[in-house]
Parts: C-alpha cells; sequence; structure tokens
C-alpha cells in the first residue's frame, strides 16, 4: 500500500498571501498529476468553497491530524504555464539554495495586489447627430444645465477626459451615471502603465559586424532555427561589441514570436544599455530594477505577461519576469557577483537561468571579457559552447598599460596617491580636452595589513588569505579563525611602514581638486547615487562633457562607452587583491580589466595606469597584458591546491544569535553535529571552523561561520537538509538562526 501523499497549497498568488500555505491529501488517483507548480482545485473554509491554489510542496507527513486534513478535488487541466513552471522554479530553488518555500516564491514571483492600478477614464457620446440635437432641445427646455454642458461639449468632441468632465464641466457623478442608463453615453476606462524609461529620441544607426562578430550570430541562429537550445559563452576583449552581437541574435529569437530577457549586473549599466536597446527595438522593450517604484515594476510584470513586451533588461530580478513565450535569456558581465543574492534564498542567477532556461525551452547566452573561472572550465570541458571576439570593434587599439611600483614612488619620497606617471598623463589629457577616469579598487575591502614599503602581506598559514585587521590590534582569518597580533615592524624587510590598507573615493576627489584645482570633476559611488536617477545623472553629465575626470569604485568601469575617455587611472589596484577571500586574485584580475578597457574606446588612442605594490603578481601581470588564458591556468592551480571552487563546491553555514555565548555554543555543537554525520556516511567532506564571521557583530546579532568543502554538490545539499532537520528539532539552538550559502561569493 503506497503511503498517504500531502500537498501544501497557495491559495491565491499575491505578495501578500505568499506566507500562508494550506496542507491537503492527495487522492491516489492524482499521484501522477499532482505535482509541484499544478493548479488544483481544493475545497477552502467552512463551506468548502471550490477555489484554485498551486502546489508548491509534497512531503510524507502530515502538519494536523490526518483526518482533519482535506482532499484535492481535482488538478485543472490547461492551466496557465507561466504560474506553474516559476512555482517549480521556486521549489528548485529552495532545494538547491535552501531556505523556506515561502523564501523562494516572495523571489520568483511577481507582486500583484500590491499596488494601485492606475487608470485612463473617459466619457463617449453614443448616440448619432440627430438624437443629439433633439435630447439637447429637450434639456433646454427642462432647464437640465449639467446635462445641457455635457452634450454640448460631446457634440463638440465626442470622447473627453473623465476628469475634465467632473473638475471643468462641473458634471456630478449622478447625471453621468443617469445619462448612462439612459444609454446617452459610456464609460470607458482603459489601464495605463507606468513607465520607467526616460528615452531618447534618436535614430537607430545600423552597425555593420565585422567578420567575428557575424560568425557568432550566424552559426547561433543557424543552431537555433534547427530546434537547438545549448548554453554559449560570449567571450569578448572589452570593446568588441558584444552588445551587437546580442542585438542580432535578439532580433532574431523575436523575431520568431518568442521573448528575451537581458540581464545586466549594476543598475548603472541601463542608461547606455537601454538607450541602444531602446533605439533598435523601440517600446516593446523596457527595465526592471530595485530602484523603480513598486507600481514600475507591477506594471512591467504585467505587460510581459500580457505579451504586450519583446523584451526586458534588469538586473538578477529580471530573471523572474513572467513571459508566456519565453526563447532566449542573456547574461551580461555573467563573471559579476553582484548575480549573486545576499538574501535568503542565496541563488545564483547563472544557475537559476539555466533551470528556467530547461524548463521553458530556451538558449542561455553568458557574455564576459574576464569569465568566472566556474563558466571558463566548464567551456574547456566542452559543456558549454565558447565563442570568442578577440578584436575592438571600429579598429580600436587596446590602450597602452603602464604597471607602477608604488613601493619604488616610495623610496623617490612621493608619499601622494597619484604616481608620477599617471599624474604626467592627466595633465596631458586636460591640457587636450580629453577625459579621464580614476578608478578606486574598493570592492571586498577589509582592513588587510600589509607593508607600503616592500609590499609584504599578512596572510593565514592555513587558508592562504589574507588576515583582517580589528580594532582590538587582532588579525583574523574569517575561514579558519587563526588570529595574532597586528606587528609594529614589517616581519619580512622590518619598516615601520606597516598598517591596514585603505582611502575612500571622497579623499581621492578631494585630492583630484587639490591636484588640479582647474580640472571638472564628479564622483560616483554608492554615496552619490542613492537617490533615483542618480547613476544616470551622473552618466549622463560625464558623457555630456560636463566633466573632465570622473572618479567612482567598481560601478564607473562596467560596460560604459564615452569616445573621450583617453585616460584610465587605477588608484589602487591592491586594495581587492587582499580581500579575506579565495576569489580576491580573480576579481582584481577582472575588475583591472575592465577598468583597462574605459580607455580608447574609439578614434582616441588610450592609456592606463595601474598603481600597486605588487606589479608582480600573476593578477596584474595578466591584467596589463590582457591574457586571460594565463590568469585562468594560475588561478587554476590555487584553487585545486587549496580545494576551492570551481575544483570543489563549497557551502557556507552562518550561525547567528543576539547573545555572543548563545552563538559560539550553537555553532560548536553544530560543527560536531556536522562532522559526525561526514563521518558516518563517508562524504570525504572537508569542515573548516567554527570561526567568527568577518562582521562578527552587526545590528547586535553576533555572527559565526563553518565551510565545508566537496566536489559533489549533491553531497552538500544532503548536508544541508540534514543541518536544516537537525537544526530545526534540537533545543541546541533556541534563540538561535542558521543560513545556508553555496559557494558563497562574499566574504562574511
Amino acid at each position: 500500500m503506497t503511503d498517504q501523499r500531502y500537498a501544501d497549497i497557495i491559495i491565491d498568488i499575491s505578495h501578500e498571501n505568499l506566507d500562508r500555505t494550506y496542507q491537503y491529501a492527495i487522492p491516489s488517483e492524482l499521484l501522477e498529476q499532482a505535482t509541484v507548480g499544478a493548479l488544483v482545485l481544493v475545497p477552502f473554509g467552512k463551506g468548502n468553497r471550490q477555489i484554485n491554489g498551486y502546489i508548491v510542496d509534497l512531503s510524507l507527513e502530515p502538519k494536523l491530524s490526518a483526518e482533519l486534513i482535506k482532499p484535492i478535488r481535482s488538478v485543472v487541466a490547461d492551466a496557465p504555464v507561466i504560474d506553474s513552471h516559476l512555482i517549480y522554479l521556486a521549489y528548485w530553488i529552495k532545494e538547491t539554495f535552501g531556505g523556506t518555500i515561502n523564501d523562494a516564491l516572495k523571489t520568483v514571483i511577481p507582486v500583484r495586489k500590491a499596488v494601485k492600478i492606475k487608470e485612463r477614464k473617459s466619457v463617449q457620446l453614443l448616440i448619432d447627430g440627430q438624437q443629439a440635437e433633439r435630447l439637447y432641445l429637450e434639456y433646454k427646455r427642462k432647464n437640465n444645465k449639467a446635462k445641457l454642458r455635457l452634450l454640448e461639449a460631446l457634440m463638440k468632441d465626442p470622447i473627453l477626459n473623465y476628469d475634465t468632465v467632473l473638475h471643468q464641466l462641473n458634471i456630478p457623478r449622478a447625471t453621468l451615471q443617469g445619462m448612462e442608463e439612459q444609454g446617452t453615453i459610456k464609460m470607458l476606462s482603459e489601464q495605463i502603465y507606468r513607465n520607467p524609461l526616460r528615452t531618447e529620441n534618436r535614430e537607430y544607426q545600423p552597425v555593420h559586424l565585422n567578420e567575428e562578430q557575424q560568425y557568432i550570430v550566424s552559426d547561433f541562429i543557424r543552431e537555433y532555427d534547427q530546434g537547438s537550445r545549448g548554453e554559449y559563452l560570449l567571450h569578448g576583449v572589452t570593446g568588441s561589441g558584444k552588445t551587437e552581437v546580442y542585438m542580432e541574435i535578439i532580433a532574431h529569437v523575436i523575431s520568431q514570436g518568442k521573448q528575451v530577457i537581458v540581464l545586466i549586473p549594476e543598475i548603472a549599466l541601463t542608461y547606455q544599455t537601454v538607450q541602444r536597446f531602446y533605439r533598435r527595438f523601440g517600446d516593446r522593450i523596457s527595465i526592471m530594477n530595485s530602484k523603480m517604484s513598486q507600481g514600475e515594476r507591477y506594471d512591467q510584470s504585467e505587460r510581459a505577461r500580457n505579451g504586450e513586451l519583446d523584451i526586458i533588461i534588469g538586473p538578477r530580478s529580471a530573471l523572474f519576469t513572467p513571459f508566456q513565450k519565453l526563447g532566449l535569456i542573456i547574461i551580461d558581465e555573467e563573471h559579476e557577483n553582484s548575480y549573486k543574492s545576499e538574501t535568503t534564498p542565496k541563488y545564483h542567477a547563472v544557475w537559476v537561468a539555466r533551470k528556467r532556461a530547461e524548463l521553458t525551452g530556451s538558449s542561455v547566452i553568458l557574455g564576459s571579457a574576464t569569465p568566472s573561472t566556474e563558466t571558463y572550465l566548464q567551456a574547456k570541458q566542452g559543456k558549454i559552447k565558447q565563442y570568442k571576439l578577440t578584436k575592438r570593434a571600429k579598429e580600436a587599439k587596446p590602450p597602452r598599460v603602464w604597471v607602477v611600483d608604488l613601493r619604488e614612488e616610495l623610496k623617490q619620497k612621493n608619499k601622494s596617491i597619484f604616481s608620477r606617471k599617471l599624474k604626467e598623463l592627466m595633465e596631458d589629457r586636460l591640457q587636450h580636452k580629453e577625459q579621464i577616469m580614476l578608478f578606486l579598487n574598493r570592492r571586498g575591502y577589509a582592513g588587510f595589513v600589509s607593508c607600503r614599503s616592500c609590499g609584504f602581506v599578512m596572510k593565514c598559514p592555513h587558508c592562504d588569505i589574507s588576515l583582517t585587521s580589528h580594532n582590538n590590534g587582532k588579525m583574523i582569518c574569517h575561514y579558519c579563525g587563526y588570529e595574532e597580533q597586528q606587528p609594529g615592524l614589517c616581519p619580512s624587510c622590518g619598516s615601520r611602514y606597516i598598517a591596514a590598507f585603505g582611502t575612500g573615493t571622497q579623499k581621492v576627489e578631494e585630492l583630484v581638486k587639490r591636484e588640479f584645482p582647474y580640472a571638472r570633476v564628479l564622483r560616483m559611488d554608492t554615496d552619490t547615487t542613492k537617490n533615483k536617477g542618480g547613476h544616470d545623472a551622473i552618466l549622463a553629465a560625464f558623457a555630456g562633457h560636463e566633466a573632465d575626470i570622473l572618479v567612482g569604485t567598481q560601478m564607473i568601469v562596467k560596460g560604459h562607452d564615452f569616445p573621450k575617455v583617453t585616460l584610465v587611472g587605477i588608484i589602487a589596484a591592491d586594495l581587492s587583491l587582499y580581500t579575506g577571500d579565495f576569489r580576491a586574485s580573480e576579481r582584481t584580475f577582472q575588475l583591472l580589466c575592465q577598468a583597462a578597457g574605459r580607455a580608447g574606446r574609439d578614434a582616441l588612442p588610450g592609456e592606463v595606469v595601474i598603481q600597486t605594490y605588487h606589479p608582480e603578481h600573476y593578477s596584474i601581470t595578466t591584467a596589463a597584458e590582457g591574457d586571460y588564458e594565463s590568469f585562468f591556468e594560475q588561478e587554476l592551480l590555487y584553487r585545486r591546491l587549496m580545494q576551492y571552487p570551481p575544483v570543489s563546491h563549497m557551502l557556507l553555514l552562518l550561525i547567528t544569535s543576539k547573545q555572543e555565548e548563545r552563538a559560539e555554543a550553537a555553532s560548536i555543537h553544530l560543527g560536531e553535529a556536522l562532522r559526525h554525520y561526514i563521518q558516518e556516511l563517508m562524504l570525504n567532506a572537508q569542515t573548516i571552523g567554527p570561526a567568527p564571521a568577518a562582521i562578527t557583530k552587526a545590528n547586535d546579532i553576533y555572527r559565526r561561520v563553518i565551510y565545508i568543502k566537496h566536489q559533489d554538490y549533491a553531497a552538500l545539499v544532503e548536508i544541508k537538509n540534514y543541518l536544516e532537520g537537525f537544526f530545526a528539532y534540537s533545543e541546541q539552538f533556541t534563540g538561535c538562526s542558521l543560513q545556508f550559502d553555496f559557494d558563497p561569493m562574499s566574504s562574511y
């Protein structure tokens, strides 16, 4: 006899109701059809009224007494495909990345019924001219002044704006209702959508593709038309024209009646990207991002659901746009860690895109000048088809790159943040009325301790990552918990120039203005872009040559195309090189390549100055040469040696509590249970920690971490499933919470 199975069902897909599911029994005859995502008919409430709901989870365990659980009546045939597959996607995210089904549903299901629908209302005359004349005379005879005013206006213009009728003609609502009941007029209502696009009215200028670009477009279209729905890596040097390739491919896909999602890593990218797409594809394109109002996001979801859009562009959340006929997902700058969610469920957009493509029969294109090691390894192994663009578009030459050793600058008594080379080139560009970008490489900055005299960095002897400086004078490894006292003199050269490293964009801006008082300077960072439209305003001003120098963090180096920029200065390349994170070298290489790629993208030649205390580090030497292959080979050797992703997978456990002792005790107890479970199942997994998190206390909540490494992702999912149950049912964890992060992209 088969065990009784149960289904958790959400009755109404609206944001307010996603927290509440109801459990129903699955009759034996419906077992095959009652899958996650299926639309079912169930009895609801005391009156057992028939209502639709979606299955969001399945189990063998009843949450109430089995006799109190009502059975599902039927599975609805021909249910809306979009909702079913998005609900299944939410279930898959919950299973693959951890968290609850409600967390996953709130991530995946677009907000509905949470905003006021905007309408355009009007009043239409329904009778012909002769009837209107007769009625006009009747209203005049009866002295019906309001009706007379309205009829007179409608005889001139048979459709009037509702607000005009109410407020300018002063027609009472009761009068309108009476005339509508008589069949004289009709009230019209049309939903209008909030439009988040602020577009320029420029005509699209067709671009002539070069040989490499045309080959890629033709090959993709050939495979697509043959019914192949594969995954592709578009690996093109900065400025090689990846966007033009995307647009040609998109044009073909939408000509087949399909829809396209284009993911971009930062909101800052939308300004230039959207203008290019809008000029090509017009009104059937829209955007989705977190800086839009709730109403704007709701409207774009509804336009997509109703088939009024062909293309949506946006960061990670745009992946869940409710397209009915999805045919292609493009993830530009796929290496960016903003594609990894920082809130539960901690999903990666690339993984989820692959799953959504599988569910909808779509293709996936991942684009980057510096692919993630995970993606490039898969391409090398033949799991992803790779296309290469090796030349810049418009025949632009790669920029000349200067690597400046800051140790030598110090020896020459130059204590300024500007090396002599950078200062010389900045003066030259300002004289020639060309533009400069100064990039401060602060990504993941975590206060590493280094020597300005010889470049030595304090590292953990066990994890080969930099130690993080703390106010109590100690340096801590936030992977394994190793700690030591911060030295007063450099252990390598004996210099007293050893300290926590760092500076900020505001400080750089002040120093630029002091050094070049005649230059017009703009700053772009989280402070200057926190208001809606902040990114667009700064980028538009710089594009319009309203400033000579743009100072900023990584958001200024992502995909922007400024023809007048001929110099890029990288103030401190080392800031991302020692961030207490095994991906530090990869991120440094990627950021340096992206920054260098902003210079000389048009007719004017470009130059790049990389300022560093470690000019011999492989991430800097290979970035200066634009040699991805050499970087990848050296980085993979390091990952193999330390068993870090993509060679192995990694699962992070974050244990938090308002009480420090409770967080510490819980992490120790969880660590012991974890090691016992691994030993019992002979999983051959490696555990690190527990240790204090990089941010040991945030908002009065104490944080501890444990890391687990294993080559098989499925084995880590098994461990996650076991720990979820162990944590939920053990009294040792009262007052604590547990989060999971697979292959974490940032330090904790």
